[in-house]
């Protein structure tokens, strides 16, 4: 029996984002506007930052208080990826950062994902938290 690695996808055709873990502390980071600017590279990520970043999206996801919020993978200088999150109606448009260098300020793509439903959200942060092998 094969088990499917850990990857979270959100967005649509014209807009995507996806995380996906390749093996040991290794995730690629893939973002595509519309087929025209596409972001792709790995980024160095333990499974404990993985959970941590779950926790914190579906904290939010859970208890929506109907603001804007943030949340980074990894605290630290080394941040792949940024979720900026405003809530729209049922769901949440989301800003992406996306930093292949680490915080790096003049290389990083920025891109916005149409809003999702909260309850899709969740279910697809959850399936995550539920691969993660910790």
């Amino acid at each position: 029996m094969t088990m499917e690695r850990p990857r979270i996808r959100l967005g649509s055709d014209s807009a995507w984002l996806e995380l996906a873990h390749t093996g040991g502390d290794d995730w690629r980071v893939t973002a595509d506007w519309c087929s025209c600017l596409r972001a792709d590279f790995t980024a160095y990520l333990s499974a404990g930052e993985i959970a941590d970043f779950v926790a914190r999206m579906l904290s939010h996801l859970r208890a929506p208080s109907g603001r804007r919020f943030s949340a980074a993978v990894t605290p630290g200088r080394n941040n792949p990826l940024t979720l900026n999150a405003e809530a729209v109606q049922d769901g949440f448009a989301f800003f992406v950062r996306l930093t292949p260098n680490g915080d790096d300020g003049a290389c990083h793509l920025q891109m916005e994902i149409d809003p999702i439903d909260a309850t899709e959200l969740r279910g697809v942060f959850d399936a995550l938290r539920a691969s993660l092998v910790l």
